[in-house]
């Protein structure tokens, strides 16, 4: 096990840092988001792993760094650092922090059929017709996109799916 520590846990910890460095930076800068988003999460996760072998591998010379000032420094300056960005998620007591498109998305399935239908300039009629055709029998135009979905025995996320090709 010690030689498998030994070969594997710094490397692996290096690349899978450099690949969320990379994402990371693509995603700050907004580049490629939809590439990057779920490498970059996925992996950081997956980095967790071998992060801990490589410290388990070198816990001896780690366990020095808490006897000096500058890792005390260190931990501090980053927890300080993150306070900042967690805070207005952590106390607020308003709308949701989320993906604003997602929020969206949760008021166009909370509508009534009827109501959306005008979204993506149809008549009530037309846009009943369209919802059957991708699979959402419409038995009342009142009934919410997230109640059809669920009739359909589909989800929301379809029904979405089906009024973005709408608007192709």
């Amino acid at each position: 096990m010690h030689s498998l520590l030994s070969r594997y846990a710094t490397p692996l910890v290096t690349g899978l840092f450099v690949v969320s460095l990379v994402s990371g930076i693509a995603l700050f800068f907004h580049f490629q988001s939809g590439a990057f988003h779920s490498m970059h999460e996925w992996l950081s996760m997956v980095l967790t792993l071998p992060f801990i072998l490589h410290i388990w591998k070198n816990w001896r010379p780690f366990q020095n760094y808490f006897k000096r000032l500058p890792m005390a420094l260190a931990i501090g300056v980053s927890i300080a650092a993150s306070i900042p960005f967690a805070w207005p998620a952590l106390t607020s007591t308003g709308p949701s922090t989320g993906n604003p498109a997602v929020a969206m998305a949760g008021v166009i399935t909370g509508s009534p059929a009827a109501e959306v239908a005008p979204l993506f300039d149809q008549t009530e009629e037309a846009f009943l017709a369209l919802l059957s055709e991708g699979g959402f029998p419409v038995s009342d135009a009142r009934k919410t996109l997230r109640e059809i979905a669920a009739e359909s025995g589909k989800t929301d996320r379809d029904v979405v799916a089906l009024l973005a090709s709408m608007r192709k």
